[in-house]
């Protein structure tokens, strides 16, 4: 029987924005109309925001499948072999196990395993039934043929659910004496039967990166995946790999203008609503095409999505760059609809630099005057974000979308930071007038502080 594939994901950053999901899904679109070999999915590393929730919504897209670590699960390894029940003659496991190289699963009528019968369960349900006993030797086959299939079943059998990592109950099945194990879903249901063999060498995630090249800012388990591409518009820091790759990193505001850049050398153009996805990446990342990051590449990219998103029956038929840009923004600039924990964690990337450790929280505002009412909860919240990542000192970004500048908190008092270029205010937080870009303005000035 053919090994299983884990197909090759193309998933962005934890704590997905936007441009991260967009990305994604715009880039295994254009693998999977190139004819790329095997199974191209797109994927998240974690839960959507509210901005990429509202836009998936307003152009009816379904999410992608959320991946939260790369390590393989027993989805991949599963044989979901034929079945029989308790009451039926032997003869059908018979049948069945000479199709599946010795095993046959018996399962009840609910769905739930009730026995394995393997070459080891039916010699003992033969010893059991003949034995030494003359009289027993002279049983025919036919009838030995025609008793119940349980009789002669390994009740014993453990089950792991399809969704569980191999690596977590490894231990447990090096250590029975078995060669076989029950996979079910979520409410016990058989799903198949899985094999020590291939338990002990599953196949590997292929994964595409895109919105990032950090390691600490990818999916957990990355080492045990096949890394083969990087799509990215972000600082190098990547992580090591196996084999040479694909690997891009371009100077411009989104990563969805990169996908966008090439739908169209390959000929192609996304449709409506993939396009307004991509769209909404870009609008997103460049705060309406404003920020310090922007590049006419963007608004070229920008441009051109419009135009595909317009095709047809389209929900952005009656929109602009702008009134569709603001839409986005508004639908992730609130902080009375969410909790300080998950602000705080919607869009946190961790870093390092100068010895230490620290992460930097962005959250967009049509307004910094809300951030006077939350700064007390913000502000314990962000130390535990802190002590809960083992960092030497973290930031919120709270940005201004509508005035183009930002508040920062920051956690501690770190003596290499004493002398940013941002005014303390009466309450202790920074003020960036101009900061907008985490990347571009804020990481930059950060790093160099840091590192001297």
């Amino acid at each position: 029987m053919a090994k299983k594939t884990s197909g090759t994901y193309v998933i962005g950053h934890i704590n997905p924005d936007t441009d991260s999901i967009a990305s994604a899904m715009g880039y295994a679109w254009l693998l999977q109309n190139q004819d790329e070999e095997g199974n191209i999915i797109a994927a998240r590393a974690g839960h959507l925001n509210p901005q990429t929730a509202w836009v998936l919504e307003r152009l009816k897209l379904e999410p992608p499948v959320l991946l939260p670590d790369a390590s393989p699960r027993f989805e991949n390894i599963v044989h979901r072999f034929n079945t029989t029940t308790p009451e039926r003659p032997l003869r059908d496991v018979w049948a069945i196990a000479n199709r599946t190289g010795g095993v046959a699963p018996v399962v009840n009528e609910d769905g739930t395993p009730y026995g394995l019968v393997t070459v080891l369960s039916l010699f003992r349900f033969l010893k059991e039934s003949v034995g030494a006993h003359p009289r027993r030797e002279e049983m025919r086959i036919a009838e030995i043929m025609e008793r119940p299939c349980s009789e002669a079943c390994d009740t014993d059998v453990p089950r792991f659910t399809v969704s569980s990592r191999i690596r977590d109950v490894l231990p447990r099945i090096l250590h029975e004496e078995r060669s076989e194990f029950w996979v079910v879903d979520e409410e016990g249901r058989y799903q198949g039967i899985c094999r020590q063999r291939d338990a002990l060498n599953p196949p590997r995630y292929r994964l595409i990166l895109v919105d990032h090249n950090e390691a600490g800012q990818a999916l957990g388990a990355l080492d045990e995946a096949d890394l083969v591409e990087v799509l990215d518009h972000h600082r190098l820091d990547n992580a090591p790999t196996r084999t040479p790759i694909r690997f891009t990193i371009d100077v411009v505001g989104s990563t969805c203008t990169l996908v966008s850049e090439r739908i169209n050398e390959a000929g192609l153009s996304a449709p409506p609503a993939l396009a307004g996805l991509l769209l909404a990446g870009i609008m997103s990342d460049t705060l309406i095409l404003n920020s310090p990051t922007t590049t006419n590449r963007d608004r070229e990219a920008a441009e051109r999505l419009l135009r595909w998103a317009k095709v047809g029956d389209s929900p952005l038929a009656n929109e602009t760059l702008q009134s569709f840009g603001e839409q986005v923004l508004q639908a992730g600039a609130s902080l009375a609809s969410r909790t300080p924990d998950e602000i705080l964690n919607t869009d946190f990337k961790q870093y390092e630099a100068g010895g230490l450790k620290f992460g930097i929280s962005q959250v967009e505002v049509t307004n910094r005057s809300q951030l006077a009412e939350y700064m007390g909860d913000l502000g314990d919240a962000l130390m535990k974000l802190r002590d809960s990542h083992g960092l030497d000192f973290a930031i919120l970004m709270v940005t201004d979308v509508v005035r183009r500048g930002s508040r920062l908190l920051i956690t501690d008092q770190i003596p290499a930071l004493e002398g940013l270029p941002y005014p303390r205010r009466e309450d202790g937080t920074l003020n960036a007038d101009g900061v907008v870009s985490r990347k571009m303005q804020l990481l930059p000035t950060i790093l160099g502080a840091l590192e001297g």
